[in-house]
This record gives C-alpha cells, sequence and structure tokens, in this order.
C-alpha cells in the first residue's frame, strides 16, 4: 500500500478495515459466525482480527445458523452490538425468524425502548459454480420488511462505508456483500481511509452523470464498461431499503428512460419497486418510454457453467434493453 492520497483495496480488506475499526472503538462490538474467528473467515473477510481481539470478540459458532443469530439478536437486545457473519445468506433462511419476527419487529413493538443494534452480514446472490441452495439474491426478500435495513456495497469504498453506518445504527442492518466482488480492488480516496469515515444509510450514488437514460442496480461491474456510452447516468443504489426515491425520480426527470438491473429473479424483485414507485411518482409523465428490468432469470440457480452464464445478467442483456427503451 502506498501512502499516496488514494489507494487501491480490495471489498474483502475494506470490509475487514470497518469491522477492525468499529471493534477498535466500540468495546460493546463483536463479531460472530461459523469459521469467522480461528479459520479467519470463510471468505477470509475477518482475517487477523481473532488474533487481534480474542474469543470474547470474535466468536466462532457451531453449525447453527438460528441458534447464533438468536444469540446475536438477544445480545443486541441486552445492550451489545454485535455482527453476525452468515457464511451465505441462503442460510439465513434457518434463522428467518430470528432476524424478521425477533430483531425487525422489536423496535417498533416496544414504542421504541427496545433497540436491536444487530448488523447480519455475508455473501448475497449468486456466485461461480455453486448451484441453486447458494445463489439466490435476498435484497427483495429482506426489503419487503419493515424494521430492518437492508444496503447492497459493490465497491471498497460502500463497503466500508456503509458497513460502519450499520454497525453504528441502532436499527437490525441486512447487509448483502458480493462474493464475486471480495476481491477486486477498488480506488480508495483519502477521505475513504480515515477512521472517521462512514457513509449514509439510504443514499444512493450517480456514478455516472449521463443524458438520456438512467440504469439504477446492483452489479456496476457491468455497466461502467466501456461498451455504454457516456450519455448514460448510472446509479449505484447502495441501500436498499430506505430506498432513496428521490435520486432515481430526478434522474427520470433528468434522462426520460428508466432501466433496473439486478441479479434477483423478475417476480416481486427490486426493480419491479423502482417501476411501481416510478408508476406512481411525479416522474411517470417524463418517461418517453416504459421502465424495462434486466433480471436474473426465473428458474433455480442450475449448476452448469453455461446455463450459469445465462442465468444472471450479462452486458449483452442490458445493451439489449437499453436500445430497446431508446428505440434504437
Amino acid at each position: 500500500k502506498t501512502s499516496a492520497a488514494s489507494l487501491q483495496m480490495t471489498v474483502r480488506d475494506a470490509l475487514n478495515q470497518a469491522m477492525d475499526e468499529e471493534l477498535e472503538r466500540d468495546e460493546l462490538v463483536f463479531l460472530l459466525g461459523e469459521e469467522v474467528a480461528q479459520y479467519d473467515g470463510a471468505y477470509k473477510v475477518s482475517r487477523g482480527l481473532w488474533k487481534k481481539y480474542g474469543d470474547k470478540r470474535i466468536v466462532d459458532t457451531p453449525i447453527t445458523e438460528m441458534g447464533f443469530a438468536g444469540i446475536a439478536v438477544g445480545a443486541a437486545m441486552a445492550g451489545l452490538r454485535p455482527i453476525c457473519e452468515f457464511m451465505t445468506f441462503n442460510f439465513s433462511m434457518q434463522a428467518i425468524d430470528q432476524v424478521i419476527n425477533s430483531a425487525a419487529k422489536t423496535y417498533y413493538m416496544s414504542a421504541g425502548l427496545q433497540p436491536v443494534p444487530v448488523v447480519f452480514r455475508g455473501p448475497n446472490g449468486a456466485s461461480a459454480g455453486v448451484a441453486a441452495q447458494h445463489s439466490q439474491c435476498f435484497a427483495a426478500w429482506y426489503g419487503h420488511c419493515p424494521g430492518l435495513k437492508v444496503i447492497s456495497p459493490w465497491n471498497s469504498e460502500d463497503a466500508k462505508g456503509l458497513l460502519k453506518s450499520a454497525i453504528r445504527d441502532d436499527n437490525p442492518v441486512v447487509f448483502l456483500e458480493n462474493e464475486l466482488m471480495y476481491g477486486v480492488p477498488f480506488e480508495m480516496s483519502e477521505e475513504a481511509q480515515s477512521k472517521d469515515f462512514t457513509i449514509p444509510i439510504g443514499k444512493a450514488k450517480v456514478e455516472r452523470p449521463g443524458l438520456c437514460c438512467q440504469i439504477s442496480h446492483l452489479h456496476i461491474q457491468l455497466l461502467l464498461s466501456s461498451l455504454l456510452p457516456s450519455q448514460f447516468q448510472v446509479i449505484n443504489l447502495r441501500t436498499i431499503r430506505p430506498m432513496d426515491v428521490e435520486t432515481i425520480e430526478t434522474s427520470v426527470m433528468k434522462t426520460n428512460h428508466l432501466v433496473t438491473v439486478e441479479g434477483g429473479w423478475p417476480q416481486f424483485g427490486v426493480g419491479a419497486e423502482i417501476c411501481a414507485m416510478i408508476m406512481e411518482g411525479p416522474a411517470f409523465n417524463y418517461l418517453d418510454a416504459p421502465a424495462v428490468r434486466v433480471t436474473g432469470v426465473d428458474i433455480p440457480m442450475p449448476y452448469a457453467k453455461i446455463l450459469e452464464d445465462n442465468s444472471v445478467p450479462q452486458i449483452k442483456d442490458i445493451i439489449f434493453s437499453v436500445k430497446k427503451t431508446l428505440n434504437v
């Protein structure tokens, strides 16, 4: 790493740094999950933390999501600030009762007297060659539930700034990471390297200020490619719930088109919600063409690579949808 104003950092290291800084800053913070301690994490996101903070703060759990998610929620109710790692969010289904019924609803049901400051984090959505039971995207699933905040970071700055905000938040936060992005390096500004760096939850970011077509989605690495001309505006949602409706509406009013891109299934998805919000709001009258969704295919993820490749959004799918909406 250089001492220059900005440096390259992988998403994995950004998440690790965020947890390290928050563990150091606040002794109420602790991390628990499968293989997070002695093994340094299944994806090495917690590398080095057990050696630094020991058994009390970095806790290896048995393979029982319902059990350790329950411990995390109980610890949060008792005043601690747990980070609960699921080895993949597909396994959070084992703990769905704890996440929704115990964590998400308690602040409201206690009239604001009982906060539940827990972060559920881990890889979400498709990886490579892991078949249907490890490939589901839960953005829409958790985004459906009031009481949760749902975050889906893309690059290293998003990952660090938003994880720090999530750990400090008094609400339960579902923090959806992208396994395929863990090892990808991104520029980290001088500001982002600071221990005080946070990104506010609920604010989208305009990654590219184009003019004629707006794309809001979760997998921006597909979109900032040179294949899309510079007049396309790309919005990085960052937070699924609460959703930054204002930024999306402003963009639709500017570009007069909307294409959404997500890795999850089409029915009742994040893109469907964005389209519904635009339909119902002031931006609808600005659309020059119907909004178009690009999503994963409506099937469980196949194992065969060629089928898998055709089940998740590819650049060609995005370009096809953009041409369709612009009628070119």
